[in-house]
């Protein structure tokens, strides 16, 4: 399944950059990562590894239904909506970590409730092997800051003198808020499984909600000046109440 998951972004990364797409720089790191998370499962990195791939696939699926909605002239959900519509002339940095929010906040909680049903959020020992995997992805993104720092900079080029100069620490604070904001995502699926639970006009609330945060945190992400390390210090996630 992520062998031909990682085909269709390969496709779509083709005719982005064709067309000269500000989108394609999210999405090439996307599909990156997408082809390191299928060499960890081939290495046997995970405790379940095919929950993994199931999530894995389902989580892409709905950045790819936002992207593609977008293509064809509608218009996504919010975070999306926000993300997309970015300045044209933000750096590349810029449009990958707008993307990075819009689909860690928005759309991470929902793949997981795709994937773990309300009887499991109530199995400790399963849950204990589900977060156990939802970290082990954590190491997997990791591992590809660096990687993907240098790649940025082949096509925005090496930046002012302080841009250099804030390089390492712009990468650990790419890796703590990744930690900071998957740390919320599980916190913000368990509350949407326990309104998913109380009827479907509670889940609706409580994803609009979660709309609602994150399409707002999309949006403060455009502010000018150095935005990692302004969100080493204020977050990358958000967190629905309870």
């Amino acid at each position: 399944m992520i062998e031909d998951l990682i085909d269709q972004m390969a496709a779509l990364l083709e005719s982005l950059r064709a067309a000269g797409d500000r989108r394609q720089y999210f999405h090439a790191t996307y599909q990156r990562t997408t082809i390191a998370v299928a060499a960890e499962l081939r290495r046997g990195g995970f405790t379940d590894a095919e929950w993994v791939e199931r999530w894995d696939v389902a989580f892409a699926g709905l950045y790819l239904d936002a992207l593609r909605a977008t293509l064809a002239g509608s218009r996504p959900t919010r975070p999306w909506d926000v993300a997309f519509g970015a300045p044209a002339g933000l750096p590349p940095l810029r449009h990958v970590l707008l993307g990075m929010n819009a689909h860690i906040n928005y759309d991470l909680p929902q793949a997981l409730l795709a994937v773990i049903t309300d009887e499991e959020f109530d199995d400790p020992a399963l849950l204990t092997r589900r977060r156990s995997d939802h970290q082990a992805i954590d190491r997997v993104l990791a591992s590809r800051v660096a990687a993907e720092d240098d790649e940025l900079a082949t096509v925005s080029g090496p930046g002012t003198l302080l841009d250099r100069l804030l390089q390492p620490l712009n990468r650990l604070a790419t890796q703590r808020f990744l930690r900071e904001a998957r740390e919320k995502v599980w916190a913000n699926a368990v509350v949407l499984s326990q309104a998913r639970r109380q009827g479907d006009g509670a889940y609706a609330t409580a994803l609009r909600q979660l709309e609602d945060l994150s399409a707002a945190k999309v949006a403060a992400l455009q502010a000018p000046g150095q935005v990692l390390l302004k969100l080493a210090s204020t977050g990358f996630g958000v967190q629905l109440p309870g």
